[in-house]
Order: C-alpha cells, then structure tokens, then sequence
C-alpha cells in the first residue's frame, strides 16, 4: 500500500509541474509567435490527437492491463512479449497511415483543417506521433508491473526538453513564414519525442538486465491486443474527432459571420492558447485528486465494498468545489491582468468569467467521470463524453456566425454542464445515493461568489489608488483567502474540515477499509 500511495504521489508532483512548465511555456511561445500563429498551431494539434487515437491510445490501455495481468503472476516473459507485440502492432498500423497523411497532407490542410498554412505542420506530425507511440507504449508497460519512477523521470525530462528545443528553435530561426513558424514549432516536439522515446526505451532494457525476464508462460496474440485496443481506440477516436472538428470549426464560423480570417485566426488563438491555459492552471489540483482518489475507488469496488462509493463521491466533489470555486472566483477577478501581463494581449480576459463558470463545471465533470471509471462504468462515462462535445459543436455551428466567441463561450459552459450532469446522474444511480446539492454545490460556491464580489471591488479601490496592478493582484488573493475562509466558517465550515471530515467518515468503526 505504501508504495502504491509512494507511486500516486510522484505521478501527482511531476503531472503538477508538467503543468506549471506547460504554462509558461505557452506565454513565451504566445509572446514569440503571436496570436494568428498561434491558432494555426492549435489547429494543427488536433491532427494529432487524431492520429494518436488511430494508432496508439487503445494499445497503451492494452500494455498496461495485460503487463499487470501477466505481472502479478510472476510471468515476467509475457510482459515483454506484450510490449514487443504492441510495438510491432503500432508501427503495422502507423506507417501505413503516416504516408497517407505525407501525401494527403496538402488536402487535409486545405479541405479538412481549413488553412493551406497548417501543410508543413501536419507533415511533421508523423514522425512526431511515431516516437510518441513508441514513448507512451513503454511508458504504459512501466506503469502495468508498478514501476512509476522511469516515467515519471521521463515526463519532467520531457517537458523541459519540449520548452528548450522548442523556444530554441524559434529564437535561432525567426523570422519565418507563419507556415514555417507552425513547422518549427512541430519540429521542436519531434525533437523532445526522440529524447523521451529513446529514454524509455533505454530505461526499459536496463530493467530487464537487472531483471532477465523468463521464459513467457502464456502467449500474447495480437487478437488478444486489439480485443482491448479497438473498443477504448474507437471510444478515444470518436471523442478526439468532436472535439477537432470542434477547433477547426471556430475560426470558419467566424469567418462565415463575417469575420476578416487573420482575425478569426487571432482571437481563436487568443481564447484556446491564452485564457483556457490560464483558467486551467489550479486544475492541476483536480488530477492529482482524481490520482490519488480514482485507484482507490476501484480497488475497493473490486473488493465489494460499495458502502465506500458514497464517502468517495461525498470528498472528491466537495473536494472539487471547496478549491476550484474559489479558484476560478479569483481568476475571474484577476485573471485579465495577470493575462495581459503574461501574454501582452489584451484579449485574454474578455470572456473569463463564463469561461470560469465553464471550467469549474469541467472540474466537476472530470471528477464524476473519474468516479464512474473507479465504478467500472466507462461506457457511461465516454457516452457522456460524447454528447457533452456534440453539444459544444452544435452551439460552434449555430451560434458563432451570429454571436462570435461568444457562440463559443456559450457552448463550453453548456458543454461542461451536460458532461458534468450526466456524469452526477449515471454515478448516483450506479451507486444508489442521493445528491447532497447544498454541501457539494451550493455553500462553496456562495462563499466564493461572496469571496469575488469583495474582491473586485477591493482590487478596482486599489488601481484607483495607483498600486501597481501585479501587487494589487497579490493582495486580492490574500484577501480572497481570508474572505473564503471566513465566509465558510460563517456557514459552519472550514476548508480542512470539510475535506477531513469526510476522510474520517470512512475510518469509522476502528479501521480503514
């Protein structure tokens, strides 16, 4: 147990800074290439989510369950027969499709993204995804026998490694082109791919020298493969193409409204690789929670003891709201200062309050979507999914040629509250429980609706007295904790009680279940 929890809590550190580096990555590239060219890079991306759903996704789950499977029973050859078997199922598939896409890439820029200038881009996103499948299978492998170190030391390589070669190649080749831009930018990630590939691939062979795996005991058929990739790839594929279609459909709804396209482009760029990032900062807080939580859940539904679901779902939501409520309360205050002195464009805080509301319900409906995977409902939980992002692209077609972003805006607040309520429903009715709304969703949002109301008020007396905005930022912060604080005591709650009260529910009677 104690390694179990050891592992959990690396994974949640280097997730936590993969985040924090991922961020301020995003400021320096913004600052570096701007705003169109950012949104023609975030087109790009989803070609890539596609690709690793086509190829990869549905392995890596595949690696992983069947390395723990053969792992637990000391059948340390069939672990490396899955991992090789994997790999040779990975390139069977990818190769193929990535000269397809080398040779279609001029159409797909064209007819599918939407921009001849995302060409280059999608090029290099083969070898890109080939090294990223290679990354991930090994990395999954680790993960399925309990080795959480290698990846780990991987993931905080990686991100390092992304930043420098990235913003490097940038420094020493701009100016470009947009189109080069986009390129240089995929090229960088190709770059931090071929370290962290060849790194766990080194790491993977030094293990087994220490280790010599015997000979496998039960065969690994690619049947047995793809009787676990199809089902979770397809699942995986159908959600990535909601949600490219989703971004490529943005900036040519915009432009349909009218919009000049260099300014669809920039705004798009603005809203998806400025102010998200942004709001999605303190959500680092919620993987970890759903790290530490999730395996917990499962491990104790396996053992029958479904009484534990409801202390579960009674501490990750109130969890959930007692830190992203008051969070995303004062990003909605400060968020467009602190934006604009990141990222030097005054846009970003244009939308941040719905945009807030938006991620907040996301938060939720992350943590309920992980409950049900603990449950071991997924199908529910990617059905979910699914119509959680067709209701984002119905209101991107419908609503942004007559509304703009905010067509966009619109659809990600409703989005995030379809996926968040179906995820509360199907898991209160697999677990049989009743919603406590006024515990998990109404105090903590109140104090901290109290908590932004104050402040905004105090940080406005503050800029009209002349105080430097990033330091009137600061003392809006300091204020809005004492004021959440403050107002949940008014309502017979504190932060520490409310999540160790509910911790200790489940210790009741003597020992911890």
């Amino acid at each position: 147990m104690g390694s179990i929890l050891a592992g959990t809590l690396l994974l949640t550190a280097t997730g936590l800074f993969a985040q924090v580096v991922g961020f301020f990555y995003r400021i320096a590239l913004s600052r570096l290439i701007g705003a169109e060219t950012m949104g023609l890079y975030q087109l790009v991306m989803p070609v890539y989510s596609v690709l690793l759903s086509l190829t990869a996704v549905g392995l890596t789950v595949a690696v992983s369950t069947l390395s723990a499977k053969h792992y637990a029973l000391g059948d340390t050859g069939a672990v490396r027969l899955t991992l090789r078997r994997a790999l040779s199922c990975f390139f069977l598939v990818a190769v193929p499709l990535g000269a397809v896409v080398i040779l279609a890439s001029d159409p797909i820029s064209v007819y599918l993204i939407g921009d001849a200038r995302t060409r280059l881009g999608i090029v290099l996103l083969v070898p890109c995804v080939l090294l990223t499948g290679v990354e991930n299978l090994h990395k999954h492998c680790f993960y399925g026998i309990g080795r959480v170190r290698p990846p780990a030391a991987s993931e905080t390589v990686e991100q390092l490694v992304r930043a420098g070669a990235v913003l490097g190649l940038l420094v020493l080749l701009l100016p470009q082109t947009k189109e080069k831009t986009v390129g240089i930018i995929v090229a960088g990630m190709v770059v931090c791919e071929v370290c962290s590939a060849a790194t766990l691939t080194f790491l993977f062979r030094r293990f087994w020298r220490r280790d010599p795996p015997g000979t496998p005991q039960d065969q690994v058929t690619r049947r047995q493969l793809f009787g676990i990739a199809l089902p979770v790839g397809a699942t995986s594929l159908l959600g990535t193409l909601l949600g490219s279609a989703n971004a490529v459909l943005i900036p040519a709804r915009l432009v349909a409204g009218g919009m000049d396209s260099s300014q669809a482009m920039a705004q798009f760029g603005v809203i998806s690789g400025m102010t998200l990032p942004l709001l999605a900062l303190p959500t680092g807080f919620i993987g970890a929670l759903c790290l530490v939580m999730v395996p917990d859940l499962a491990r104790r539904t396996a053992r029958g003891n479904h009484r534990a679901v409801g202390g579960f779902l009674d501490r990750v939501v109130s969890a959930t709201s007692l830190l992203m409520a008051p969070a995303m309360a004062l990003l909605a205050v400060v968020g467009p200062t602190i934006g604009r002195a990141l990222f030097q464009n005054e846009g970003v805080g244009e939308f941040i309050l719905p945009l807030a509301v938006g991620t907040l319900l996301g938060c939720y409906q992350s943590v309920l979507g992980g409950a049900l995977n603990g449950l071991g409902l997924q199908g529910r939980g990617a059905r979910n999914a699914i119509l959680s992002d067709a209701a984002q692209l119905v209101c991107t077609w419908a609503l942004v040629p007559r509304w703009g972003l905010a067509g966009f805006v619109f659809g990600f607040v409703l989005s995030a509250g379809v996926g968040a309520g179906l995820n509360l429903i199907s898991v209160l009715c697999a677990a049989q429980l009743r919603a406590k709304v006024f515990v998990w969703f109404v105090r903590p949002v109140l104090a901290a609706v109290f908590m932004g109301a104050w402040c905004l008020l105090f940080f406005r007396v503050l800029l009209g007295a002349g105080c430097p905005e990033l330091w009137a930022c600061a003392l809006c912060v300091l204020l809005g904790l004492i004021l959440y604080s403050a107002a949940l005591l008014a309502q017979g709650l504190s932060v520490t009680d409310g999540l160790r009260h509910r911790r200790e529910k489940e210790t009741v009677g003597g020992k911890n279940p």
